[in-house]
């Protein structure tokens, strides 16, 4: 595990997520309390360590195909949220070429 400061609350809720995914492999409680510290305690070190480990169960447990295909929708998602209407209309005639 890597050397954190479990002094700190976020520290110690840390060492206890990180128990449940490497050492009783509890992926589902491993994954929310990752979450759990990334919502709580966002700009520690810890929540960094939590979204590397929140990768690497979704690794570890979602087809890479559907890993995929979660991404490609949620860019396209953004692009078509964020896209100018007439840059839209440019790039749609370019995606459908």
């Amino acid at each position: 595990m890597k050397n954190i400061n479990s002094d700190t609350k976020a520290g110690t809720q840390y060492t206890t997520a990180h128990d449940a995914h490497y050492k009783t492999k509890e992926l589902p409680k491993a994954f929310q309390l990752y979450r759990d510290i990334i919502a709580d305690h966002p700009d520690t070190k810890e929540a960094g360590y939590s979204l590397s480990q929140v990768h690497n169960i979704v690794k570890d447990v979602v087809p890479k195909q559907e890993v995929l295909d979660a991404l490609v929708a949620m860019a396209l998602d953004h692009f078509e949220r964020d896209v100018p209407s007439d840059v839209k209309s440019a790039s749609d005639a370019a995606i459908a070429a």
